[in-house]
């Protein structure tokens, strides 16, 4: 897996609307925080174009996505916000290109899409972490700046990642990549040429707003696809707003109750991607350890390059 180059202080970070249309008034909010965080933004108004409910057409979103990354002057890309509309963009990015200019890109919800894309097409560590109109907008303690800048500038493994709250539903260690995303997303991908690589990974799960008997066939749907074997340990997120309606069974045991026949670890509720609050930010690509009996995940190695 090939990685980016560290994130400096004082260095540029380009803003990314591959997906639904942005609010100025949000965006702005988090062009605030990336600047207190020490770094400089860059962004056009082509990110507040609107075609239906599109952050402009599909062209033009993937050929602003393209020029982020060949821009020399811009070191890491941060996505606005998510919606609907990054599979528009897979047939026309080009993977050569983006392998011959890696960059930190981070995003979360429909950019699942793009993080899969850049692991799986073009090679490269991914960051499944908070977006620029969402939580950076909003400013801690709706994302963890120490740990998305342990990610993002730091050259060593980053500490263990706790959740408090978070609950064991089969307990054991594993080591693997990481990989995943939002669930809805990566069942949709199934059949095409950019599905989920689920073999030897350690998959992390997380969506929002699906009702239990949903999130079951959407696991139900990856179990017969065959994505679920070989999968060394599973890590789900808050599952924010997946709540059961009357007497249907609460989403851990449904989880257990599908999963369990796998005898891997099994560990629900790391807050990444559709959080209450405390978004995470978790590096695809790398190697990790997992505890799911003690509850912490471990990066294995730096989610970016040496030099």
């Amino acid at each position: 897996m090939q990685k980016a180059k560290p994130l400096q202080p004082g260095e540029t970070v380009g803003i990314a609307a591959p997906s639904g249309c942005v609010r100025r008034e949000d965006l702005l909010r988090g062009v605030a925080e990336i600047r207190k965080l020490g770094f400089q933004v860059r962004y056009d108004d082509s990110l507040f174009a609107r075609h239906q409910y599109f952050a402009g057409s599909h062209r033009q979103r993937a050929e602003s996505l393209m020029n982020l990354f060949t821009d020399p002057g811009v070191k890491a890309i941060i996505c606005a916000r998510g919606g609907y509309g990054c599979q528009y963009l897979l047939e026309l990015l080009d993977p050569e290109t983006l392998r011959a200019h890696p960059k930190i890109f981070v995003g979360y919800s429909d950019v699942t899409v793009l993080l899969q894309f850049l692991e799986n097409q073009c090679g490269l560590v991914c960051f499944h972490g908070p977006m620029v109109a969402k939580e950076l907008a909003r400013g801690e303690p709706c994302y963890v700046r120490e740990n998305l800048l342990s990610c993002l500038t730091g050259r060593r493994s980053g500490p263990r990642l706790h959740a408090p709250g978070s609950l064991t539903l089969q307990p054991g260690t594993a080591r693997g990549r990481l990989t995943g995303g939002c669930l809805s997303l990566l069942a949709a991908s199934l059949g095409t040429p950019y599905e989920l690589q689920s073999q030897d990974r350690i998959l992390f799960l997380e969506d929002i707003n699906a009702k239990p008997y949903q999130v079951d066939r959407m696991l139900m749907q990856l179990k017969l696809a065959g994505k679920l074997q070989g999968v060394r340990a599973f890590i789900f997120g808050e599952m924010f707003d997946c709540v059961p309606a009357g007497q249907a069974p609460a989403m851990p045991e449904i989880v257990t109750g599908l999963l369990k026949e796998f005898q891997v670890p099994i560990w629900y509720g790391l807050p990444s991607g559709h959080t209450s609050t405390g978004c995470l930010t978790l590096p695809f690509g790398v190697e990790v350890r997992l505890d799911a009996g003690q509850r912490w995940l471990q990066f294995e190695e730096a989610a970016v390059a040496e030099g």
